[in-house]
């Protein structure tokens, strides 16, 4: 299924949004979808690099994506609810998520180099641990196969896993930021499932367009500052914490609305990416002479 059909189906989800409950809500799902999909292409770096690592045959990678992303979605879920449920319970949870994603963004910006590795997390090596697996490759994309009568796991399933996994660990930073832009969890969800299947197909168009977007890192560090930002500004209008003003909201500092929130992301990723095209446009001359 072609990009632009996922590109105009999250189009369409918020003009319905839009429609049915409301141009606020319609705003929250586009900045959130947005938001989510251009945190989620950094996640591709770490994808080719583990398509690589594993030499995951041409012929079995969309398999591998489409079930390692439905995964993803499957414990992104169950991060979404975590989400919501701290949320309601404490509102001065935002001050946590507003520092982690300032936090967040200072990281990138000062490890901006890719690793070329990569580096299996605690879960792929338990797994690995616990059970036996095969380096080589089937016909078919089996999850299990028998080596010498013995049942093990296959390459494939052994990447699907790392693929899933390793997008929750993304997720540790996307989900707080587009909590930050919306406490609805549908929206939330809804944005996300949209964002994840799309990277499916934009793996397979970009070619090498991830290395021109050479400030590409900068551009979401500048994002989740950004709405880093917005949290604690959101925070101090609800805060409930005795040593600020003494537990009463601060109603004195400004909030930024999702319209002029929405503009901002589009604002800073156009920036970031036309940036990105224009110095690589002017290396490549320079490298020709």
């Amino acid at each position: 299924m072609a990009l632009s059909v996922y590109i105009a189906g999250a189009v369409a989800a918020g003009l319905i949004i839009t429609v049915t409950s409301g141009s606020s809500y319609g705003a929250q799902f586009f900045a959130g979808w947005i938001t989510e999909y251009s945190l989620s292409v950094d996640n591709l770096f770490v994808f080719l690099v583990i398509m690589g690592s594993f030499g995951v045959p041409q012929r079995f990678q969309q398999t591998a994506l489409l079930i390692g992303i439905v995964m993803a979605l499957v414990l992104r879920a169950g991060f979404i609810a975590v989400g919501a449920a701290a949320i309601n319970r404490f509102t001065s949870v935002f001050y946590l998520f507003g520092l982690f994603l300032i936090v967040t963004a200072y990281t990138l910006v000062r490890g901006s180099d890719e690793d070329d590795e990569f580096h299996e997390n605690v879960i792929l090596r338990w797994l690995e641990r616990r059970f036996p697996a095969t380096r080589s490759w089937d016909a078919a994309p089996r999850l299990i196969t028998r080596v010498d009568g013995v049942r093990v796991m296959t390459p494939m399933l052994v990447v699907i896993v790392a693929l899933g996994t390793t997008d929750l660990l993304f997720a540790l930073d996307s989900i707080p930021a587009i909590y930050g832009l919306t406490s609805e969890p549908f929206l939330v969800l809804t944005a996300n499932i949209f964002a994840l299947m799309g990277l499916r197909q934009l793996y397979f168009l970009i070619g090498d367009l991830l290395k021109r977007l050479v400030f590409l890192g900068i551009g979401l560090a500048v994002l989740l500052a950004f709405i880093g930002v917005k949290m604690i500004l959101h925070a101090l209008h609800t805060n409930t914490l005795p040593f600020i003003n003494s537990g009463q909201p601060v109603s004195s500092v400004p909030e930024i609305s999702i319209g002029a929130s929405l503009g901002a992301i589009v604002a800073i990723l156009t920036v970031t990416t036309v940036a990105s095209l224009l110095s690589s446009a002017r290396q490549k001359r320079d490298s020709q002479g």
